[in-house]
């Protein structure tokens, strides 16, 4: 079996120079246009959100937010008990009906009570 390989050329691969942003680059004449060089903008403000604020009229209710954080909480962990208890319940079931589907008659557990 032969190995195809692609046909390549010298003039596929080229070496474009690097020219950093901070330095003003000189404007690039390509084809009938003129690419104009990158403006440089002036230093932003620094990231803070200081800017977004606003000022409250009524102060924080702290006690009614942490209310709500754990009622929140409460809905998530019963939340998550009923998925857990819903996937153990249809694994059960799925392992009762592939015992049923083998044929076998001894499938379903018997509780007996302990004296």
């Amino acid at each position: 079996m032969k190995i195809q390989r692609p046909i390549s050329s010298d003039d596929e691969h080229r070496v474009l120079q690097f020219r950093p942003r901070t330095s003003p680059s000189p404007a690039v004449h390509r084809g009938s246009g003129t690419v104009q060089p990158l403006r440089i903008a002036p230093e932003p403000e620094p990231l803070d959100l200081s800017r977004y604020e606003q000022p409250r009229t009524e102060p924080d209710e702290f006690r009614h937010r942490m209310l709500a954080n754990i009622a929140a909480l409460a809905f998530t962990v019963a939340l998550t008990a009923v998925g857990i208890w819903l996937a153990v319940s249809i694994a059960d079931l799925r392992r009762t009906q592939d015992c049923v589907l083998m044929g076998r008659r001894d499938c379903v557990k018997i509780v007996t009570p302990q004296i």
